[in-house]
């Protein structure tokens, strides 16, 4: 397997700058997920990798070999699409083997590498199959297949889950996950879904408008956003948002806007000094809402708030309130059996909460692990 580098990497179509100076260096046997929106140029960025979109500027090293100008045969990578790419003329095992057939390997070895990659992926029973016989997850492992006989230094996945329906993307998230363990690949997949991302990652790299918001573990993008992009991107439901100002009020530093008002515990911030008097954006998630007051240290002091629907999951229930004019989403694992327009004290939870400011909406608290 392979690291890969990307130094100042742009991408223009036109006048249209679709990637704007991409940094990124990727570990090998390393599974790094790049998330965002459509056309955050997510994307445009793997096609650039395998050869498939020229680069308009930086470099692209591959273990510290530059591919610029490589074809895409000689930059020993392999490509999962989103809609399969399978011939449907071959059966499977042609479509596996079709790559290795066209490189004139040895028939021995071709024959050992489908078999050892149809073990892997439960594939066996299916060699005699053309595409149209088989399912949807079932011709995704097809295409997997065929880039795990070509043994590639890095393996390249282009949201590949997004035409499967929701049983089969969990049943393949997981098999994918296997099959880098089993690989121990150097993986970079691609998805605008943020659970695939938060489940499959070692590190996410977090991208919007050409640019890169944030690299790193799951948990610490989750936990630790470094701007309000990030903050609604990756989480679901996603973050509530709250607009205000902190003040000093007689020694205590409070939270105010038109509607609601609560003090901000010092731990909170990284620096005390100069947040006075400063328009900031507070972002709660909606488990850290709670209805009960259950501890004052941990919580702020009730919040008056008018149920407007309730959305019953099973498992748990969403609460879709209004404070004045302030949405506010409160997701809780026990029926609340509360009915629309009803009053509702809420509470939130300070050690799970967010600090930014509203100008540049980038971070400006510390988060308390608990």
């Amino acid at each position: 397997m392979a690291s890969v580098k990307f130094r100042d990497i742009e991408k223009k179509y036109g006048e249209v700058s679709v990637l704007k100076g991409i940094n990124l260096d990727i570990k090998d046997h390393e599974f790094v997920v790049v998330v965002g929106p459509s056309g955050c140029g997510k994307s445009t960025l793997l096609r650039m990798l395998a050869g498939l979109e020229e680069i308009t500027d930086g470099e692209m090293l591959i273990d510290s070999l530059l591919v610029n100008h490589l074809s895409p045969s000689e930059r020993e990578i392999a490509m999962v699409f989103q809609d399969y790419a399978l011939y449907p003329h071959m059966t499977v095992e042609e479509n596996m083997s079709f790559a290795l057939r066209l490189r004139k390997t040895n028939k021995t070895e071709i024959a050992d590498r489908v078999k050892e990659a149809a073990n892997i992926l439960k594939l066996n029973k299916f060699l005699k199959r053309t595409p149209k016989a088989l399912s949807g997850g079932q011709r995704q492992r097809v295409a997997i297949g065929r880039a795990i006989v070509r043994k590639p230094k890095v393996f390249l996945f282009d949201e590949p889950l997004s035409n499967l329906d929701a049983k089969l993307r969990e049943e393949m998230r997981v098999e994918i996950a296997k099959l880098q363990q089993s690989l121990n690949a150097t993986i970079i997949y691609v998805t605008h879904d943020q659970v695939e991302a938060m489940t499959l990652a070692s590190r996410i790299v977090v991208m919007n408008h050409g640019n890169i918001q944030q690299i790193g573990a799951p948990i610490e993008v989750y936990r630790k956003p470094a701007n309000i992009f990030v903050a609604g991107f990756i989480g679901s439901p996603t973050m509530n948002f709250i607009k205000g100002k902190l003040k000093n009020i007689d020694g205590r530093l409070v939270f105010e806007n038109s509607y609601m008002n609560f003090f901000i515990p010092s731990y909170l911030l990284n620096q005390s000094d100069g947040v006075e008097d400063r328009d900031v954006v507070i972002g709660i998630r909606p488990d850290d809402i709670s209805l009960e007051n259950k501890n004052a240290k941990h919580y702020t002091k009730q919040i008056d708030a008018v149920l407007e629907v309730s959305e019953l999951l099973g498992h748990r229930e969403n609460l879709y309130f209004k404070v004045g004019d302030i949405k506010i989403l409160a997701s809780v694992n026990v029926f609340s059996n509360k009915s629309p327009g009803s009053k509702v004290p809420l509470y939130f939870n300070y050690t799970n909460m967010h600090i930014f400011d509203a100008k540049d909406e980038k971070r400006i608290s510390t988060i308390k692990l608990v």
